[in-house]
């Protein structure tokens, strides 16, 4: 007799969550301590002033104020925060 081989389940249809990366708090945005600025791989944009940088290099602020994009040299940025 002929047999069909059990369909088993598809080896594939698994995949991982997105992981939300990016910027979080723009130039001129008023932000609390704490709050979280860029998550990012590595030091594409670096710490300035008031700002932290978490085990996964996410950047977070300080003290409560205001966000600030600024020029690092020639070719790097780094994000600060301002009291006002």
């Amino acid at each position: 007799m002929a047999h069909k081989k059990a369909g088993g389940s598809s080896k594939n249809g698994r995949d991982s969550n997105a992981q939300r990366r990016g910027i979080k708090r723009y130039s001129g945005n008023r932000v609390r301590a704490g709050s979280i600025l860029v998550r990012q791989l590595g030091t594409r944009i670096h710490p300035g002033e008031n700002v932290g940088v978490g085990r996964d290099y996410t950047l977070y602020a300080k003290i409560d104020g205001v966000v600030a994009y600024e020029r690092l040299g020639r070719s790097q940025k780094k994000v600060s925060v301002y009291a006002q």
